[in-house]
């Protein structure tokens, strides 16, 4: 755990957050600035500073990540839809938020490309 890290801090309970799943390697919850009628963020609880920092250990994280939005969007009723997952890396990706995350959008039609 990074002691200064928003994500970090979720994980560890020390911030509330509207969880929708949780596991002994992801916690999933909602953005607290929506941009669908569904839009939650995938933070593995390892900290993984971005997308570059990815190892062939984390191979497995990987696709958990995946499984788990596949199943959280199935639960919540949009997976048949559709919906995105998304990762900005970096900061001309559009990353704001040190610790890898994925955005799970949907809930809406999804047009491309996003911006």
């Amino acid at each position: 755990m990074e002691s200064d890290c928003l994500f970090c801090k979720i994980v560890a309970g020390e911030i509330p957050a509207t969880i929708h799943y949780d596991d002994e390697k992801l916690i999933v919850f909602e953005d607290i600035d929506p941009k669908a009628p569904h839009h939650l963020l995938i933070v593995p609880k390892k900290h993984i500073r971005s997308a570059v920092e990815l190892t062939e250990q984390d191979n497995e994280l990987v696709g958990h990540i995946y499984q788990v939005a596949a199943k959280v969007a199935t639960d919540m009723g949009f997976a048949d839809a559709g919906f995105r997952v998304v990762n900005n890396c970096n900061e001309d990706g559009g990353q704001v938020v040190w610790h890898i995350h994925f955005h799970l959008l949907g809930g809406r039609k999804l047009t491309w490309p996003p911006g």
